[in-house]
């Protein structure tokens, strides 16, 4: 299957396209020469920055606008081929000190989103970012999508509330919908100003600042990690291949404990330190502990895996930061 082929001179719609992950898919959206417009609402709790796209904002359509603003998502879900829904909020701190916002976002307002697609466009391709977060602090590893779902914080909940929505709009309104349960993806344009959406943007910061790296609890904990690019295919692969629909799938990597995580960023940068500092208690009740997912499932029904090694990802974060970094303070 030719991916870029599937997108040439296509309409296509991405929410939460001012994001991290939102504005590099546009930037391969116009590489390929689709036809792309964005929503976003620049919330200064997300990762939304204008900059994001300031190189392609000639070739694209932007709309600043809440997802479950009817009227303007009527007119901008018209005629699309594919809707990437990326927006959402992913703070899980964020989700605890404020739920009631957590659960209109991932929840009320996907649904409304969902609604307005089904009134107005139901033949449109929908792929939704979901989160590993559903799954809790993990009973075996790998992790694989017939784990046990015990989310430890509201985020996971509303997250999983937000995904069904979508794999029953596919089911009983048999429109096209998929979901990705993505882990810690980094590269170019993701948040690095505080904590709050990610801990490796942030250590990235502390890195390039050159201020030390804390690593919470012991280091001895398992993560994966997915350069944004990758994502990026997988979204493109999800959006077009007739074996992803109605179905949920994780992405992943390579296992690595944090302690190797910051010694590989360090070596990487060619200086640095890091030092292991207690759990703060408002972070340590909502820790998964270890956590790496099996990708198997979306490896054999349409191809992805991960390219991009961790050192080579790394070696690019910090060339762009090094560069654009006064946008993303």
């Amino acid at each position: 299957m030719n991916i870029a082929s599937m997108f040439f001179h296509q309409s296509v719609l991405i929410t939460g396209g001012l994001g991290f992950i939102g504005s590099n898919l546009a930037h391969k959206l116009v590489e390929l020469c689709a036809d792309v417009t964005i929503v976003d609402n620049l919330d200064p709790d997300s990762g939304g920055n204008i900059i994001n796209v300031e190189d392609i904002k000639a070739d694209l359509k932007i709309i600043q606008a809440d997802i479950e603003d009817e009227d303007q998502m009527k007119r901008a879900v018209r005629g699309k081929k594919y809707l990437f829904n990326l927006a959402g909020q992913v703070s899980h701190l964020g989700s605890m000190q404020d739920p009631f916002k957590d659960l209109n976002v991932n929840a009320m307002a996907q649904l409304k989103l969902l609604e307005v697609c089904r009134q107005n466009n139901p033949e449109v391709s929908i792929v939704f970012a979901g989160t590993r977060q559903v799954y809790g602090r993990p009973k075996y590893l790998p992790v694989d999508e017939n784990h046990l779902l015990t989310p430890l914080d509201n985020n996971g909940v509303s997250k999983r509330a937000g995904e069904m929505y979508h794999i029953v709009y596919n089911r009983i309104h048999d429109m096209t919908t998929c979901v990705l349960r993505m882990t810690n993806v980094y590269g170019p344009r993701m948040r690095i100003k505080d904590d709050l959406l990610t801990f490796i943007g942030w250590w990235f910061r502390q890195l390039l600042e050159g201020k030390e790296i804390q690593i919470f609890g012991d280091g001895m904990q398992i993560r994966d990690l997915n350069y944004v690019d990758d994502v990026v295919d997988a979204l493109l692969m999800c959006a077009v291949h007739p074996s992803a629909r109605g179905k949920i799938y994780n992405l992943g990597g390579e296992p690595v404990r944090l302690l190797d995580l910051a010694r590989l960023m360090i070596e990487v940068n060619g200086s640095g330190s890091y030092a292991v500092v207690p759990f703060p208690e408002n972070r340590k009740r909502i820790d998964i502990g270890d956590y790496h997912g099996d990708y198997g499932l979306i490896k054999g029904d349409v191809g992805w895996q991960p390219q991009t090694p961790l050192r080579e990802g790394i070696a690019r974060l910090l060339e762009f930061y090094r560069v654009n970094k006064e946008h993303y303070l």
